[in-house]
């Protein structure tokens, strides 16, 4: 029986502790899954986040488990699974419990993954409807001109002055409270955040009508092996939406990627955003894997 010892997230050192458990725990080809290497370095940007981050420690101080409340309740967890003690899984979910006000917490992996449905069914979780769409598009394909219409133009985001208004263009066009303007500077703080990648229409009158970001971590490349680069999150702007911007900034966010040397561009997408995937199918994007959700009640 091992002895732990865990406590909540202290230091910035603590996402490279975090990292750790993520290089020990996952095949590399799943490196890049939510929370990746990525994900990390932006949500530990965000004090909210940072103060519902807990990681657990084996008898030599060495990282074995790291979890995280995404407000409100969406729990993210990893654990090196080599402990085989239980005890430590129990012990985040009840610390998950005590981090959230909701009435229940939802968490997810990968369809395919019979080991985690397993064990998330064992603690008490049961699948969701929903679930999250990872798509993929091999950029060795063509590639279409982009075309905005006439009076729109496209530029990169000017710095982080432009924070607050696009964390506003992202709500409004999800109708969800959850980019926040410390989200959206948590994004572009990010050490491999690239300021050319960032890229915001400009609608006739000046306002901002849609963005794209377009990142690499080349950090996960280099575990996966692989030449990945992202088109997302994109945004569009309730009244400017339906004019083909979303279309047009994927198609310039694949060129970029492209011209940075990626292979291949991948994007996530809701099954329940229908428009959205019918923009991503239409540039050349086909579902690689999909993200179940699972949801445990929690008695109050």
């Amino acid at each position: 029986m091992t002895d732990f010892t865990s406590r909540v997230y202290s230091d910035p050192q603590d996402v490279q502790r975090m990292i750790d458990v993520l290089r020990a725990v996952r095949p590399g080809k799943c490196m890049a899954d939510y929370p990746g290497i990525a994900d990390l370095q932006e949500l530990m940007g965000i004090a909210d986040i940072r103060a519902k981050t807990r990681l657990w420690f084996d008898g030599q101080e060495r990282p074995v488990a790291f979890a995280f409340i995404n407000p409100p309740n969406n729990l993210a967890y990893e654990y090196d699974g080599r402990e085989k003690n239980a005890s430590i899984v129990d012990e985040i979910m009840v610390w998950g419990e005590q981090c959230t006000d909701e009435i229940a917490l939802d968490t997810c992996c990968r369809e395919e993954d019979a080991e985690r449905k397993a064990h998330l069914l064992g603690q008490g979780f049961v699948e969701q409807p929903g679930s999250t769409w990872h798509m993929v598009r091999p950029l060795s394909e063509l590639i279409p001109d982009p075309v905005f219409l006439a009076g729109f133009r496209i530029r990169a985001v000017s710095g982080v002055d432009e924070a607050e208004a696009l964390a506003e263009l992202h709500r409004a066009a999800f109708g969800t409270p959850g980019m926040t303007t410390e989200s959206r500077l948590a994004m572009m703080r990010v050490p491999e955040y690239d300021p050319a990648g960032d890229l915001v229409v400009i609608a006739p009158d000046g306002s901002l009508a849609a963005y794209l970001m377009c990142w690499i971590s080349e950090a996960e490349n280099h575990i996966t092996g692989r030449k990945d680069g992202h088109t997302d999150p994109v945004a569009t702007c309730p009244a400017y939406q339906r004019l083909g911007l979303a279309r047009a900034l994927l198609l310039t966010g694949l060129r970029l990627l492209k011209a940075r040397g990626m292979d291949t561009a991948r994007l996530g997408t809701s099954s329940t955003n229908i428009a959205m995937q019918r923009v991503a199918r239409s540039v050349g994007f086909r579902v690689d894997y999909i993200s179940a959700w699972y949801r445990r009640s929690i008695a109050r």
